[in-house]
């Protein structure tokens, strides 16, 4: 059984450390933890990495409800507060009334053969998180944010990636020339130059490149790619979303695979 207990303070230390971490983005490097906000989020890291090491906070109302009960009660321990603290934890319009504190795995290690995306300075957290959240649906299980990427466990990140954190192995605040150590070919996209996606050659296991949402993908990155992808848009815009760009673009490694 957990430890239980409740809380009334909002000077609470425990509760400082969780409002650190959601007014700033980076803030999980600096305190070692991050806070899971939501049930999804919750119990996608239990199922993934178990509660061990977990500190669950429930609001009053929902440590009634049995589901929640239940998941809180995974946890190390237990912190039961006040649905008006539990406002102060959450940057939403109305707060989750479960949150885990856990501990951050670090800045991560490459894996030199792992099916990748490759982040290069995507700056929109929200972007970050979907490409992460295909990535993960898509079969690649390494995502590298290249320095100048946000912050991958920043709580607009968890909330955009819906989990997938707890499926991919993350490495952040890479060096390009860290990437000459991949042992997979790197492909980049771009939105005016390459080969047509459907009839270019993609190779599995791969590295997928995707970059900055305005610059695209830098020269000096672009040079360490084996080759260049471009999405037909017949429709005539300049350029796709980043996100949605990445997501057609695993979506059709994974068709390719799935069709033998």
């Amino acid at each position: 059984m957990p430890k239980i207990q409740a809380i009334r303070s909002r000077d609470n230390p425990l509760l400082g450390q969780v409002r650190r971490l959601i007014r700033q983005p980076d803030a999980y490097r600096k305190q070692a933890g991050v806070w899971l906000e939501g049930e999804h989020l919750c119990r996608a890291y239990v199922d993934r990495r178990g509660a061990a090491g977990v500190r669950a906070i429930v609001s009053d109302v929902g440590w009634e409800s049995p589901p929640l009960r239940a998941l809180a009660s995974r946890a190390d321990s237990v912190s039961i507060v006040p649905q008006a603290l539990m406002e102060t934890l959450s940057t939403l319009d109305s707060a989750a009334p479960i949150g885990f504190v856990v501990a951050w795995p670090g800045p991560g290690a490459l894996r030199r053969d792992a099916p990748s995306v490759v982040l290069d300075r995507v700056q929109d957290a929200g972007n970050v998180g979907t490409i992460l959240r295909s990535a993960a649906a898509f079969g690649v299980t390494q995502a590298i944010a290249l320095e100048g990427t946000a912050a991958l466990w920043s709580p607009k990140v968890l909330r955009a990636a819906m989990g997938a954190h707890f499926a991919l192995n993350l490495v952040e605040r890479v060096q390009p020339a860290a990437l000459d150590t991949l042992t997979v070919p790197l492909l980049a996209t771009s939105s005016h130059g390459g080969a047509l996606l459907p009839g270019a050659a993609l190779p599995w296991p791969c590295a997928w490149v995707v970059g900055h949402e305005g610059q695209g993908v830098a020269d000096d990155l672009m040079r360490r790619c084996a080759a260049t992808v471009r999405i037909p848009q017949p429709g005539g815009e300049e350029s796709l979303n980043v996100a949605i760009a990445a997501s057609i673009c695993l979506y059709e490694s994974a068709r390719r695979r799935l069709a033998g």
